[in-house]
């Protein structure tokens, strides 16, 4: 393995505030692994699965879980107490009730991403001088805890509840891919990652359609029929913490930990202040050229995610009113989309030489531009496939071709500090993207919100041509 594959090997774990200790060390590198530390990416990457089906089974359940909250939720309830907040401008813009959903969604999902920007970092920072395994075995706790909340939400204050201790509990992604650094050898952290990448491929490819299906067989069984598909959540969740604990080994020894956790939160900090993010000033050894050009590509991919996000999350909805879809249909929906970016990422992206990322990038920038109109034309099931095909090709073309292009920036011993504020930026602009398409949904329909992201999504397409013409 090459100086800049050992760079980029770390960059998941800086992005979350967890310390690099592992690639500072010369002689660390160079000491053979323990023979079971092998075993440990495998264990890493079932846990992750468990997770990632758990967490992924609600993403086509949203919009039939607002809607049931909006007919069933008590007189005194928080759904009724907020629809009462935005009453007065509903009926000036002549909003429909079922689109309140799409509002309280997308203040859901806004939430749960920002709990993650805010908490991550810290969750690293905790797991530096507290080690790996406690702080994980503490995450997944949570995580059962918010599945618990959302089986026993019969009022839609309790579901509101759960997303927030899921929010703060996500940590656990960051430690895994902390975990696999910390074990992996130059000769395996390569193939110790990209298992870890096959972990999220499967995990949004099936869990989708395990929680639509589970959502199809209850509805017609029980007024509250998000009890099966929350308990099996609940069920992949326990095993989870019950597998970690008994076989995760600590892969943090004492001796390498932070002698002080302050120490460890306060560079975690420095991933949260937006201001310094977007300047990247936590970047010291950069030419001033390469520093603007960091904060060109930063902007790029704010912009971007920000508005890819909030049409992203407002899909299923969409698809909901538009073409009332099932549950199920819409696992199906995410499946094809899965796949399909799992196909190109597989065969296509994951073979492009370097020079070409540039190219591929404003390619990719530039695909997401007709999905979007075409998504928000759609008044025919072949034009929305179109739209559809057009957002999964682009995905898997953007965001893994802009990361290498922003990896080439930055002393050897600063690239996972560019990465981990590259990836807050991400995180940010997926804590805001939703709640302001959201509002736009509501307040103005989708197709109109979705020409206009469609329109705005030219500008990071322009500012990348730019940079590279």
């Amino acid at each position: 393995m090459n100086r800049k594959q050992k760079d980029l090997s770390v960059d998941s774990a800086k992005a979350n505030g967890i310390s690099e200790h592992k690639f500072q060390s010369g002689n660390s590198e160079s000491k053979p692994k323990s023979p079971d530390n092998s075993g440990v990416v495998y264990q890493v990457f079932i846990s992750l699965l468990l997770d990632l089906l758990a967490f992924t089974m609600i993403l086509p359940l949203f919009p039939s879980i607002l809607d049931h909250y909006r007919l069933n939720d008590s007189p005194d309830g928080l759904y009724p107490w907020l629809l009462k907040q935005i009453k007065l401008f509903q009926q000036l813009t002549g909003t429909p009730d079922r689109f309140s959903s799409v509002l309280f969604g997308g203040f859901l999902g806004s939430m749960f991403s920002f709990l993650q920007f805010l908490a991550s970092p810290l969750i690293g920072g905790i797991s530096d001088a507290y080690g790996r395994k406690p702080v994980m075995i503490c995450c997944l706790v949570g995580i059962a805890s918010s599945y618990v909340l959302w089986a026993l939400s019969k009022h839609f204050a309790f579901f509101v509840v759960a997303r927030i201790i899921g929010g703060i509990s996500k940590g656990n992604v960051s430690l895994s891919l902390a975990i696999v650094a910390d074990v992996s050898t130059p000769k395996t952290r390569g193939r110790g990652m990209a298992l870890v990448g096959v972990a999220f491929s499967v995990g949004f490819i099936v869990g989708p359609v395990i929680g639509a299906a589970f959502a199809h067989w209850s509805h017609g069984q029980t007024g509250n029929w998000y009890v099966v598909p929350a308990s099996f959540a609940l069920g992949l969740a326990v095993m989870d913490v019950f597998y970690v604990t008994m076989f995760l080994k600590e892969t943090l020894p004492k001796a390498n930990r932070k002698k002080s956790v302050i120490t460890s939160l306060n560079q975690a900090v420095a991933y949260i202040n937006v201001i310094d993010l977007f300047q990247f000033r936590a970047v010291k050894e950069i030419q001033k050229k390469d520093q603007n050009s960091l904060r060109w590509l930063g902007y790029v991919y704010f912009i971007y995610l920000f508005l890819y996000s909030g049409m992203e999350f407002t899909l299923t909805f969409l698809t909901h009113h538009k073409f009332n879809y099932t549950s199920m249909q819409q696992g199906w929906m995410f499946f094809v989309i899965g796949l399909t970016m799992a196909l190109m990422q597989g065969f296509y992206v994951r073979k492009l030489p370097e020079h070409k990322m540039a190219s591929t990038t404003i390619w990719g920038l530039f695909l997401i531009i007709p999905a979007f109109i075409s998504v928000g034309l759609a008044s025919s099931p072949i034009l929305l496939y179109f739209g559809l095909f057009l957002f999964a090709v682009s995905t898997a073309m953007v965001v893994p071709c802009i990361t290498t292009l922003v990896s080439k920036y930055g002393s050897n011993n600063e690239k996972g500090t560019v990465m981990g504020i590259f990836r807050s930026l991400g995180a940010l602009a997926r804590a805001v993207g939703p709640v302001i398409a959201s509002v736009a949904y509501w307040s103005i329909g989708s197709t109109p919100t979705y020409l206009t992201g469609g329109l705005l999504l030219t500008i990071p397409w322009l500012m990348l041509k730019m940079k590279f013409s």
